[in-house]
């Protein structure tokens, strides 16, 4: 539990951010990582609390969803112990790396001392405790199995669920190869999440430990309908494996049919993320470049956010970001008590340097867009407040779409159950064809990181229990 008076002896304190005139200058991380001793004094705050929420998913709300035992790791890095604080992590965690990064932190918002307002700083520590390995060891240390069943198991998609249920199934002794539509393995994780967030380095380093644990990876495969040039179709698969594994994702994008959606410069947001992230990892210009064009972004989630945070390091000449949606307010909402996760204001740090770049928040609430406007090209974007109202048009020469995403892509999964979302239909994560399990936003739809990573390991181990 920490020490017992650390909740009333030490006050909360948040990892710093790298000042924003000279971070929009670069694609490294924004966050800085709290000094060791900070980070124990913060672990210290966790309490006795009895019932402690935060490791247990709420339904939909606050609570971790892969059952972190988040009491049991703070102690450990509150007395010092940081390889036992490491491998209670592991037990629950494959990618702390990552969640300690771009989690939201639903734990933390179902932490009892929320209750206050000042919950503990679970998301830090967990990346405090996945860079302390990294830097002990020099690696994340593999841990391979030590008895080999003969199993062969396909895992399409390398994304969060993929890589988690691949690396369960390997350390269970199954030999397994995850197959990868994109060059290099990570899944959004790599292209979809820009570097200021998460820096690739992180991603090869856990790839490498999964490569030492007897998982292979074989990129610019494609699961198609048939097989041909670069793609691989489920039944072949399913013919040379003992079971397959679809951790596809859910990549089809929610669209807005307005009147001028055809116009040149008006894109879905992970087209524009894609390339800006594969022109940062190569060093050559991107094949969508918002510099000096006035951007307007539809969509006010993360990827609506990261698209903003780009555009500002690409050196927009201006961008607004519209949301259909009221503001929520600034503090929980009463619609949500704890430790439900709370509807509230956020402002993320793409938002943060916006307002400095152009002076304000960047955001517009409760309106509604109509149409795009141009001649062959998008020149504006038309838009009314919900409910009814004056029209007014945004200037703009590059609008991106941030409205999520509806499910997997159909042309992969040809022959499987769908239930009514379109989302791969299962049974305890088993399909309707024999020996082909789904997991992930392919069968839960689009999610948080850690529901994938819940979604993995549960969907691994129940193709081991099948196997054996």
């Amino acid at each position: 539990m920490g020490k017992v008076t650390g909740f009333l002896d030490t006050a909360r304190v948040e990892p710093a951010e790298r000042p924003v005139a000279v971070r929009v200058r670069d694609h490294r991380e924004v966050g800085v990582r709290l000094p060791i001793v900070e980070v124990r004094a913060q672990a210290g705050r966790c309490m006795d609390c009895g019932v402690p929420f935060c490791h247990t998913a709420q339904g939909e709300g606050g609570g971790c969803p892969l059952g972190n035992v988040i009491p049991e790791f703070n102690d450990r890095v509150y007395r010092g112990d940081w390889e036992g604080a490491s491998r209670t992590l592991a037990e629950t965690n494959n990618l702390p790396e990552v969640t300690g990064r771009v989690c939201p932190a639903p734990c933390e918002r179902a932490c009892v001392l929320d209750l206050h307002g000042a919950p503990v700083t679970i998301e830090s520590i967990e990346r405090a405790i996945a860079d302390a390995e990294f830097e002990r060891h020099g690696a994340f240390v593999p841990r391979p199995a030590t008895v080999r069943t003969g199993r062969r198991v396909a895992v399409v998609g390398s994304g969060p669920a993929g890589l988690a249920a691949a690396q369960q199934l390997a350390r269970a002794g199954h030999d397994v190869e995850v197959v990868e539509r994109a060059d290099r393995a990570g899944g959004l994780l790599r292209y979809g999440i820009p570097d200021f967030k998460l820096e690739k380095h992180w991603i090869d380093r856990r790839l490498a430990q999964m490569e030492a644990e007897g998982v292979v990876f074989r990129t610019g495969l494609t699961l198609a309908a048939a097989d041909g040039p670069g793609a691989v179709s489920l039944a072949t698969l399913r013919s040379r494996f003992d079971a397959v594994v679809l951790a596809t994702g859910a990549t089809v994008p929610r669209d807005l049919d307005v009147p001028g959606r055809s116009l040149a410069g008006v894109h879905v947001a992970m087209t524009y993320l894609d390339a800006s992230n594969r022109a940062v990892a190569t060093g050559s210009p991107a094949a969508l470049d918002a510099k000096g064009l006035r951007v307007v972004v539809i969509g006010g989630g993360d990827t609506g956010s990261d698209c903003v945070g780009t555009a500002v390091r690409q050196g927009a000449a201006r961008v607004v970001n519209l949301e259909v949606r009221p503001s929520p307010p600034e503090t929980r909402s009463a619609s949500t008590p704890w430790p439900a996760w709370p509807l509230e204001l956020r402002t993320s740090s793409s938002h943060d340097e916006a307002a400095h770049v152009w002076g304000g928040d960047v955001r517009r609430w409760a309106l509604e867009t109509l149409r795009f406007v141009g001649e062959g090209r998008v020149e504006g974007v038309a838009v009314r407040p919900v409910g009814g109202g004056e029209v007014t048009v945004i200037e703009a020469d590059l609008v991106l779409l941030a409205l999520g995403f509806v499910g997997p892509e159909p042309a992969a999964l040809a022959g499987l159950e769908r239930d009514a979302r379109g989302l791969v239909a299962t049974t305890a994560w088993a399909t309707s064809v024999q020996g082909v399990f789904a997991c992930g936003d392919a069968r839960r739809g689009q999610s948080l990181v850690v529901w994938a990573l819940a979604e993995g390991r549960a969907c691994a181990a129940a193709v081991d229990a099948a196997l054996r």
